[in-house]
Parts: structure tokens; C-alpha cells; sequence
């Protein structure tokens, strides 16, 4: 006798990068990895510092469940200094255990089963089973690669919309394909989600890493009328290396906060309140050491570029991925990636693995660098070679 599962159970898939790892399990000799959003680069020292300071200090009881205050005020001023928006950490921000929890209690809370919500082609997949855990359907917004950047237009957006259309889900930069929306772009989106009644979420978890004088906007800020119909999602695990401490945030009216809150406190006591203490730290104290690793990406990226370029290396205006258009080939992305693991010992990601819009390119991160990104571009770039004669 089997214990029975959810119906809601059957809708979901293994991630991208779980289903790769079980193939990479199998590979008997060492690969190098280009494939995860893992930065190898330490949580700087004196957030570690400050959470070693509240461990000693007892910090490790229960947290307030909306998030310490000291860290919502944090994340206040941080969104007024850098965003140009402003929240009532009292009553307009929430704490989570990381950005991915803040997405999923989001879409939980504005969600009925038999909605849809936008999603861009490619989108990281991660989006899609929250969204059909809470009933609803995701609907592909198609995008075009102009000019060596993936783009979305106004007709794509309406070709996706129906009347069910409940949300749009929004990542800028955009992973995978490392688009840093303009401000025409969001004030274009934004418009069509005013227009249509459509709550837009905005996830800005790599809104630190951007290239070449390319500016982060968030969308709340465009506008009041924006900002009425906007969750802004974040986490501080890209942006300060903290990707195993697990604490993010969510910012929104009031009302809508006061509706995610309802969810968590079903389902987390928030982060650690050391992790909160240490968060706190890193938002309100110096940025140099954002700059410092912003830099090493941007050395990381043009190694990338100069090594896979004839490759079909698209150049990212943010976060710490590139995509090789390798549509060329004539080959599917899938097959190009197993090839690139079975016979070169490299692993990156598929296109296909976040849409039908990303088939015929592969993802390479430069998450990770040194010794690590140099033999996995020689290996990519030797693999593409050898594919394609």
C-alpha cells in the first residue's frame, strides 16, 4: 500500500539543474561544472562578523515572524537608496527564508486555481511549479533575440494574455538570458500591466551584477499606479555571496504584505534571527565588497566572451550568465549538452530546459571562476568546435 499523493503533485517537474546532476551522477570520469548560480566567491567578512557577534550575544531564538524590525528598517532604507521606492518596514515589507519562498507565498496569496500568469520565454523553470502548485497556469511570453539581446514586445505580451491573466512574473536581470531591462522596456510592461489589471512581480535577486553602465530599475518606482499593482522580491544571496543563509525579502502594499504574512506564519518562522542581525549588517553597512565581486564578474564575463564569442557567445548586460546561440549547429540544445557532458566532461544548461524560446542555446555560468571557468570554456568551446564539423 502506497501513501497517495496530490493531484497537484503531477504538474510538477524536476528543476533544470536537478534532472542535469542525476545525469552527472553517472558520469564515471571528473566533469568541471558552468552550470549552477552558485557563486564561489566568500560572504564578506564582517557580515560573517556581525553574525558571530549575535550567536555570542544569544540571538537564537525565535524571530519576530514578520522579520526583526531592525532588518525591515534596513531593507526600507536600502529601497529608498538604491531603488528610489519607498516601504513602511512596519507594514509594507516582509522577511523570508530566501527569494524563491517570497516568490511562492506571493503567488500563493493572489492566486485561485484556473489563473494564468506571464511568464518570460525563456524563464527560469524554478517559476513554474509554484505557479502550478497554487492552481494556476503559466503562459509563455514569447522573445526574440535582436541585436545579440533576448527582448520582449508589447505584441508578444498580447498574444500571451488572456482573460484569466492574473500576474506577471518578471526577472530583471533576466535569468537565463542576461537582459537588463530599459526603462522604456518596464514603463512598456508596466503600462500593459496597468491597462490589463495585472499584478507584476518583480524578482531582483541579481539587480548588484550588472555591465557596461546598464542601470537596474525596479519597476515599483516608475510609477504610484505601479507600484500599487507591484511585489518587489529580493534576496541577499547573489548581491553578498550569501546563498546558504537563506534570507530574502518581499515588499508590496500593505494589505497584500498583511496576505503573504498570513501564509508564512502557516509555514516558516523566517530566517535565523543571527542571519537577520547579520543581514541587517550588510545592507546598512559599507558596499565596497559588492563592487569588488561585481568586478570580478565583470573580469569573469570577458573571459567568457573572448573565449566562446565565435561560439555564438551572446554578451550579458547582468547577472553571471551567458547564453551561446548556437542555433547554427542544427542540433538540438539538450543533445549539444549531453555531447558537451558525455564526451568533454563539461556541464551547462540546455536553452529548451526554460523554453521553447531558449531552444538552440546553452546557459554557461561564470558563477564560479579561476582554475574552474578556464578549462570549462576550453572544453565548451573545443566541444561546440568538434559539433560543429
Amino acid at each position: 500500500m502506497s501513501i497517495p499523493l496530490s493531484e497537484r503533485v503531477s504538474t510538477l517537474r524536476p528543476t533544470a539543474v536537478n534532472s542535469i546532476l542525476a545525469e552527472v551522477r553517472a558520469v564515471t570520469t571528473p566533469v568541471v561544472s558552468l552550470m549552477r548560480g552558485e557563486p564561489d566567491l566568500k560572504t564578506p567578512a564582517h557580515i560573517v562578523e556581525a553574525a558571530q557577534r549575535a550567536l555570542a550575544n544569544g540571538r537564537t531564538g525565535y524571530a519576530d515572524n514578520r522579520g526583526e524590525i531592525k532588518l525591515r528598517e534596513a531593507v526600507a532604507s536600502k529601497l529608498a537608496r538604491e531603488n528610489s521606492v519607498r516601504y513602511d518596514p512596519a507594514s509594507e515589507i516582509l522577511i523570508t527564508p530566501g527569494a524563491t519562498f517570497g516568490i511562492h507565498i506571493a503567488l500563493s496569496a493572489m492566486l485561485n486555481p484556473g489563473d494564468h500568469v506571464l511568464v518570460p520565454d525563456p524563464v527560469y523553470d524554478a517559476y513554474l511549479s509554484p505557479i502550478r502548485l497554487a492552481g494556476a497556469e503559466p503562459r509563455a511570453v514569447a522573445s526574440s533575440i535582436v541585436d545579440g539581446r533576448f527582448t520582449i514586445s508589447l505584441e508578444s505580451l498580447e498574444a500571451a494574455r488572456t482573460p484569466q491573466t492574473k500576474a506577471m512574473l518578471l526577472n530583471t536581470p533576466w535569468n537565463p538570458t542576461g537582459t537588463v531591462f530599459t526603462r522604456a522596456e518596464l514603463e512598456a510592461i508596466g503600462d500593459f500591466c496597468i491597462r490589463n489589471n495585472i499584478t507584476l512581480i518583480a524578482d531582483e535577486i541579481y539587480e548588484a551584477i550588472v555591465y557596461d553602465g546598464n542601470v537596474h530599475i525596479s519597476p515599483p518606482a516608475l510609477s504610484d499606479e505601479l507600484r500599487a499593482r507591484s511585489v518587489l522580491i529580493n534576496a541577499l544571496s547573489k548581491t553578498y555571496a550569501m546563498t546558504g543563509w537563506r534570507v530574502g525579502y518581499v515588499a508590496a502594499p500593505a494589505a497584500f504584505v498583511q496576505a503573504m504574512f498570513l501564509i508564512l506564519q502557516q509555514s516558516s518562522r523566517g530566517p535565523a534571527t543571527f542571519v537577520q542581525d547579520a543581514a541587517a549588517v550588510a545592507l546598512n553597512g559599507p558596499q565596497d565588497c559588492v563592487a569588488e565581486m561585481r568586478a570580478e564578474y565583470t573580469k569573469r564575463r570577458a573571459l567568457v566572451l573572448s573565449e566562446l564569442r565565435e561560439q555564438g557567445a551572446l554578451s550579458p548586460e547582468g547577472g553571471f550568465f551567458a547564453m551561446v546561440d548556437a542555433r547554427s549547429l542544427g542540433v538540438s540544445s539538450n543533445e549539444i549538452r549531453r555531447r558537451l557532458l558525455t564526451e568533454f566532461g563539461v556541464v551547462v544548461v540546455h536553452g529548451a530546459a526554460y523554453g521553447p524560446g531558449g531552444e538552440g542555446t546553452l546557459r554557461v555560468s561564470f558563477a564560479a571562476g579561476g582554475a574552474t571557468l578556464e578549462e570549462g570554456l576550453r572544453r565548451v568551446k573545443a566541444g561546440l568546435i568538434a559539433i560543429a564539423q
